[in-house]
C-alpha cells in the first residue's frame, strides 16, 4: 500500500510540475540601448504573448561593433545565439562566412510561411538580397542619414526655425548666425564615414568604391579621395577651424550634445529620433542632409544603415520554425507601422509607410517622413549601398586619419590619401581569405 501511495505520489508530481507543452527559448542578441532597448524588449514581449510555443530572449550585447565581436566570438565556441543583429557594414563578411547563417528566404520556406522581398521598400531589400533574390538576412532596423536641427536655437539667431539649411553653403551661412547669437556648437555630426563620405556619395551620386560599391565583385578598391570628397572634407575643416563645426567623437557619442541643448545642428541617423524626442527639452525640426549645389545629380538618394538579423547555423529546426514565426510577426505592416513611428527607422514596407501616411503621423510630426522621401527615390550604381569586406575597420581608420583634419595635423587630401590607401589594404586581406 505504501509503496503504491508513493508511485501515485510521484505520477502526480511529475503530471502537475511538467507543462502540457515545451517552450522553444530563442536567443537574440542585439545592439538597441537606452529608448531602443524599451522597443526591442516590447516586441518579444509582444510576440512572446501572442503564442505559446516560443519565447524569444533579447540580450543586449553592446553597441554595434562589441555585439558583432562578440557573435563572431560565440560561433567560434560553438555557443552562439539564434538571431543576431548585425550592423550593415558587416554584411559582406556575415554574406562570406561561409556556413555560419541560414538565409531568411530558406528558413521560411521550410516553415511554409509567406515571404516576399518585394513587399520591401527597394533600397532596403535589395541591400539585403542576392543576385538569386534570396534575401539573406531580416530588415529590422533599417536608418539613413538625416540633419536634425533646434528650433529654438534658430529663433534665438533670428532663422527661420521652420526652415532647415538645405545646402553646404546654407550650413555655412546658418552656422554662422548661430555662433553670433552665441552658440558654441552650431553644428556637431555623428558616424561620421557613414554620414559624411558614404551617404555623402550617395547622396551626390559618386562612387565610394568601384565594382558598384563593392556589389560587383571582391577586387573592389575605395575612390573616397575624388575631388568633391576632397572639397568637402577641406570645408568642414575650415568650419572645424572656425568653431562652425565641433567634433564629438566617434560613432553616436555627439548625439547627446544635440540632445542636450549643447549643439544647435546634428547630422545623424534617423534611428537618433526617438531618443532625441525622449531627452530633447525644446522643439526640433527634422530635414533632408545638405547638398552641394552645383553638383548635377545631387540630391539622388541616401544610403541604407541600421542592421538587419542573422539567422545563425546549426540550431535545432525547433528554434527556427519560431525564429520564421517570430520574422512573420515583424514582417505585419501594424507591426512595422509602430515601430518606425516609436523609433525614426525606416518603415521598412510599403504597406507599413501607407499605414503610417493615412494615420496622419507624418502630418503631425513634421519632418519625419524625410528618411523615407530620401530612400524611396531611385537609385543608381553608386546609390545602392556598400558591400566591401573588412568594412568595420576601414570605418576606424576614416575615424583615425578624419580626426587628424580636424585637429589640423594633416590636410584632407592627405588624409583621405591615406584612408583609401590603408582601407585598400584592407580589402585585399579579405580578398584573399575569401577567393
Amino acid at each position: 500500500m505504501k509503496r503504491l501511495l508513493t508511485k501515485t505520489a510521484l505520477i502526480t508530481a511529475i503530471t502537475l510540475g511538467t507543462p502540457a507543452y515545451a517552450t522553444t527559448e530563442i536567443q537574440w542578441w542585439h545592439s538597441m540601448g537606452g529608448a531602443l532597448n524599451d522597443w526591442v524588449n516590447g516586441l518579444a514581449q509582444e510576440f512572446n504573448d501572442s503564442q505559446k510555443e516560443y519565447k524569444v530572449v533579447p540580450v543586449f550585447k553592446g553597441a554595434y561593433p562589441e555585439a558583432m565581436a562578440a557573435g563572431i566570438a560565440a560561433v567560434r565556441a560553438g555557443n552562439a545565439p539564434d538571431i543576431l543583429q548585425v550592423y550593415e557594414v558587416g554584411t559582406a563578411s556575415m554574406i562570406y562566412a561561409k556556413g555560419v547563417t541560414k538565409s531568411v528566404t530558406q528558413i521560411m520556406k521550410d516553415a511554409g510561411l509567406k515571404f516576399s522581398p518585394s513587399d520591401y521598400i527597394p533600397a532596403v531589400s535589395s541591400y539585403y538580397t542576392a543576385p538569386n533574390g534570396e534575401m539573406l538576412s531580416f530588415p529590422f532596423n533599417s536608418s539613413t542619414a538625416v540633419l536634425y536641427y533646434n528650433k529654438d536655437a534658430f529663433q534665438k539667431a533670428g532663422l527661420d526655425p521652420e526652415k532647415a539649411p538645405k545646402t553646404w553653403k546654407d550650413v555655412r551661412s546658418v552656422t554662422e548666425k548661430l555662433k553670433q547669437s552665441g552658440s558654441t556648437c552650431p553644428l556637431t555630426v555623428s558616424w561620421m564615414g557613414w554620414t559624411q563620405l558614404e551617404n555623402f556619395s550617395a547622396w551626390h551620386d559618386v562612387p565610394f568604391a568601384t565594382k558598384n560599391n563593392g556589389f560587383d565583385g571582391l577586387d573592389a578598391e575605395l575612390t573616397f579621395n575624388s575631388a568633391l570628397h576632397v572639397r568637402h572634407i577641406d570645408n568642414l575643416a575650415d568650419m572645424a577651424k572656425n568653431n562652425l563645426f565641433v567634433y564629438k567623437g566617434r560613432e553616436s557619442s555627439s548625439q547627446p550634445a544635440f540632445a542636450s541643448g549643447e549643439c544647435a545642428i546634428f547630422i545623424g541617423s534617423s534611428g537618433s529620433y526617438s531618443g532625441i524626442k525622449r531627452d530633447a527639452k525644446f522643439t526640433f525640426g527634422e530635414s533632408t542632409l545638405p547638398y552641394y549645389d552645383d553638383v548635377a545629380a545631387a540630391p539622388q538618394n541616401t544610403m541604407i544603415g541600421g542592421a538587419s538579423l542573422w539567422v545563425l547555423a546549426g540550431k535545432p529546426e525547433a528554434n527556427y520554425k519560431g525564429i520564421a514565426q517570430f520574422f512573420d510577426f515583424l514582417s505585419k505592416p501594424e507591426v512595422q507601422a509602430k515601430s518606425h513611428m516609436t523609433t525614426g527607422y525606416l518603415p521598412v514596407t510599403l504597406k507599413s509607410y501607407e499605414i503610417t501616411e493615412k494615420s496622419g503621423y507624418y502630418t503631425q510630426n513634421p519632418g519625419t517622413d524625410v528618411p523615407v522621401e530620401q530612400m524611396v527615390r531611385k537609385t543608381t550604381e553608386r546609390t545602392r549601398g556598400i558591400r566591401l569586406g573588412n568594412m568595420p575597420q576601414i570605418r576606424t581608420i576614416v575615424d583615425e586619419e578624419l580626426e587628424q583634419v580636424w585637429t589640423g595635423k594633416k590636410t584632407a587630401q592627405q588624409a583621405l590619401d591615406n584612408a583609401v590607401k590603408r582601407g585598400n589594404e584592407l580589402l585585399e586581406r579579405f580578398r584573399s581569405v575569401n577567393k
